[in-house]
């Protein structure tokens, strides 16, 4: 089913408390075109931020963003309902090809083989049965690697944003913080577009109240004066015309760097599936390898012309549990928007106009909003102590006298009953396995 939806109800009209529109539904063109807006204003703020940090064009990651997003949803015949925004992943990987080689084409080669390497994981998932996942990547290691990534990126925002204006980058922290506390509903699964709109509106005011702004670079010890915000490119810019595209280049040292990625892709991706499956009440267990695949696909066919990584986003699981509207029509709406915007040079230029000082307060969450992703695979699977958990998988355990033992558990107190299983489970869209100590 890619297509060849069923109209919701007969009449197409907004589900009722407590009723959802399937993945399989829709409602009238109209509604659904409203809801597609909401899932890509949901993903725009991290989609056009790590294409920023990562140095790409946000006008061919934004385009391609949204021909990912049809190719994955065609890949896993409409019954995956997800978006594929910018990946961060990729964020570490690429500023260490960038330090050897300051080159967008090798940057974008790259993860190109990298999304290849994921494609193929997809492929032997998919035969295999996702059970493979605990045993090539158990919890212990996917949430180490996905801590790595996010809190590695420390440096990041640092070396690179932080610096030139700390006081707005605090400040748009904090809203970014509160926004996501105060606010329900829709509007706290935005909370990072909002704070970067925050952000580059105290930018231009604090340039119409107190002036230019003036910062020493710590590396170079040059002291520059200037605006926190510039329109003159936006101005310049057309309304409409294509992206600026360009070709991958391959050299091993740069594929070498980005591989680990693709370790934390699978593990989000596979979260992605189930959580979706459990909000929509439908068991995607025979997805997983599909989804995989259609990312890493996504992933290579973006970078082939000079976009981004992609990957599939949380923030539209919760338009989707907002909205109660699982259907796969509105993520074609979506898609198909973020082409159009791509088309529209204005609008990456007004996306590559956003200050440092707030590309470094929102990147500060962002990246611990990633790293504690991996904290919550650990705790969500009963590793509450990574040494315990590296320790119960080493060969030394079962010769040292106090290393508790572990016993196999039909069911846990963290898997939800419809999906305990002696031999796996799954809770809150993470993998676990069932275990659990022994005292």
């Amino acid at each position: 089913m890619a297509f060849g939806w069923k109209l919701y109800g007969g009449d197409g009209r907004t589900p009722p408390p407590g009723e959802v529109v399937k993945p399989d539904e829709r409602l009238t063109w109209p509604r659904t075109v409203g809801i597609g807006a909401q899932h890509v204003v949901a993903m725009f703020g991290a989609t056009f931020v790590f294409p920023l940090v990562m140095g790409l064009d946000p006008n061919v990651a934004i385009m391609m963003s949204g021909v990912a997003t049809i190719l994955f949803l065609l890949i896993t015949n409409g019954k995956v309902p997800s978006y594929l925004g910018t990946s961060a992943s990729f964020v570490g990987g690429v500023f260490a090809i960038r330090a050897a080689s300051d080159s967008d084409a090798l940057v974008t080669g790259a993860i190109l083989v990298a999304g290849l390497v994921l494609a193929a994981a997809g492929l032997i998932i998919h035969r295999l049965g996702p059970d493979v996942l605990h045993r090539v990547f158990p919890p212990a290691v996917t949430g180490a690697v996905v801590m790595l990534i996010g809190f590695g990126l420390a440096f990041v925002v640092q070396d690179f944003y932080w610096w030139v204006d700390h006081w707005v980058a605090l400040a748009t922290m904090f809203a970014v913080f509160l926004m996501t506390v105060m606010l329900r509903g829709f509007w706290a699964r935005i909370a990072i577009l909002l704070g970067l709109v925050f952000g580059f509106v105290l930018s231009w005011v604090l340039d119409k109240t107190a002036g230019a702004l003036t910062v020493t670079n710590p590396a170079t010890g040059e002291a520059v004066t200037g605006d926190r915000v510039n329109f003159d490119a936006v101005e310049a810019a057309k309304w409409f015309d294509l992206p600026n595209f360009h070709g991958p280049e391959f050299k091993w040292s740069a594929i070498i760097l980005v591989l680990p990625a693709v370790i934390a892709l699978i593990a989000e991706n596979t979260g992605h599936v189930k959580a979706v499956g459990e909000i929509t009440q439908t068991d995607l267990d025979d997805q997983v390898g599909r989804a995989i695949f259609a990312d890493g696909v996504g992933t290579a066919v973006a970078t082939g012309v000079g976009g981004s990584p992609t990957t599939t986003y949380a923030e539209n699981i919760g338009v989707m549990a907002a909205t109660r509207v699982y259907s796969t029509a509105a993520y074609y709406v979506a898609g198909v928007v973020a082409i159009l915007f791509g088309l529209c040079p204005k609008f990456g230029e007004l996306v590559s106009a956003t200050p440092d000082g707030v590309l470094g307060g929102v990147t500060v969450v962002l990246y611990g909003m990633t790293g504690l992703l991996g904290a919550k695979i650990w705790s969500e699977n009963g590793w509450t102590s990574p040494t315990r958990s590296i320790w119960f998988r080493s060969p030394l355990a079962s010769s040292w006298p106090s290393a508790p033992s572990r016993t196999r558990s039909a069911t846990t107190s963290s898997c939800p009953a419809s999906r305990s299983a002696p031999s796996s489970c799954w809770s809150g869209g993470i993998y676990c396995a069932g275990w659990r100590q022994s005292t």
